[in-house]
C-alpha cells in the first residue's frame, strides 16, 4: 500500500497524520457521490477518480460541488457535477440518469449527503428541524438507493456505501433528529444488503465518529469553546478524524477484498463506541 500524508487542522493547530490508500483499480468503473462538494463526499470523489473510477458528484451547493470536479479534472480524472437534493425523488432521479447518461451505468455509490440542526431537547425540538433532517438523511439515502440499485443491476452488480454515525451505537443526548436519522440508516442499509446479496450487490454503511467535516463546521455556531474542544477530542485518538482516513474505508468496502462484507456498520472512530 502507499502510504501518504494528510493535514488534520484543529483549533489551528496543524497535526500531519499517515494515511495508508487502498490498493484498487477502479479503471472503467463508475461512483456516484452524494454530498460532494465538501468533507467526506469531496474525499471519497476524489479517492475514486484516483482509483481510475469516472465520478458524478451531487451536491445542493454548486460552487463546492463544481470545485470538487475542478480539483478531481486537475489531478487527471474524470468527473461531472449535477445539481441535486437528496431529498427530492425527482432529483435524485435526475442525478442517477445523468450518470448512467455521462458514462454508462453506475458501479458504486456513496451515499454521503447529510445535515445536522441546532441542539434541542424534545420537547423543544423545531418541527420543521426535525422534516429537513429525516428528509436529507434518511429519506434521501432511500432514494438513492431506490435509484441506483436498478442501475448496478444492470451492470450484474455493485457496492453502496451509507453513512452512519457513531451515535447509531449509543445515541447522542445532544442530536435529537440526526441521531433518528442514522438509525433509520443502518436499518435501510440492513433490509438493503438482505434483499441484493444474492444479485450483486452489496450495501454497507460506515459510522464515523468525529470528522473534520462541513457538518462539524456549520455547528460550531452554537458550541461554547469548551463544548467544541470536547467535540475535537472526544474519541480515544485524541483528535478529530480526516475525511481522507474515512474515504479509504469506503473504497474498501467497495473493492474485490470486501466481498464478504455485506449489511455491516464499520465503526470507524477509533473505538470511541465502545468507551
Amino acid at each position: 500500500m502507499e502510504r501518504i500524508d494528510s493535514v488534520v487542522r484543529l483549533d489551528h493547530v496543524e497535526r500531519v497524520t499517515s494515511t495508508s490508500q487502498v490498493d484498487v483499480d477502479f479503471s472503467g468503473r463508475v461512483a456516484l457521490v452524494t454530498g460532494g462538494g465538501y468533507g467526506m463526499g469531496r474525499a471519497s470523489a476524489r479517492r475514486f477518480a484516483r482509483a481510475g473510477a469516472s465520478v458524478v458528484i451531487g451536491d445542493i451547493d454548486d460552487a463546492r460541488g463544481k470545485e470538487t470536479v475542478e480539483l478531481i479534472r486537475g489531478a487527471g480524472g474524470e468527473a461531472e457535477f449535477v445539481h441535486a437534493d437528496v431529498g427530492l425523488e425527482g432529483e435524485v432521479e435526475a442525478l442517477v440518469a445523468r450518470t448512467v447518461e455521462l458514462y454508462g451505468g453506475l458501479d458504486y455509490a456513496h451515499n454521503n449527503a447529510g445535515v445536522i440542526e441546532p441542539f434541542a431537547r424534545v420537547s423543544d425540538y423545531p418541527m420543521e428541524s426535525w422534516e429537513r433532517v429525516i428528509r436529507t438523511n434518511l429519506t434521501g439515502t432511500y432514494l438513492c438507493m431506490k435509484h441506483e440499485i436498478p442501475w448496478m443491476l444492470e451492470r450484474g452488480g455493485g457496492a453502496v456505501v451509507n453513512v452512519a454515525s457513531e451515535s447509531t451505537y449509543k445515541g447522542n443526548v445532544a442530536d435529537l433528529g440526526y441521531t433518528a436519522s442514522k438509525h433509520g440508516v443502518v436499518g435501510l442499509t440492513q433490509v438493503a444488503a438482505l434483499q441484493y446479496a444474492k444479485r450483486g450487490i452489496r450495501v454497507n454503511s460506515v459510522a464515523p465518529g468525529n470528522v473534520e467535516t462541513g457538518i462539524i463546521e456549520r455547528g460550531r455556531p452554537y458550541m461554547d469553546e469548551a463544548t467544541l474542544r470536547r467535540l475535537e477530542t472526544a474519541q480515544p485518538i485524541g483528535r478529530l478524524s480526516a475525511p481522507e482516513e474515512v474515504a479509504e474505508i469506503v473504497l474498501w468496502l467497495c473493492s474485490e477484498s470486501a466481498l464478504l462484507i455485506n449489511g455491516a456498520r464499520i465503526a470507524a472512530d477509533t473505538g470511541w463506541n465502545i468507551s
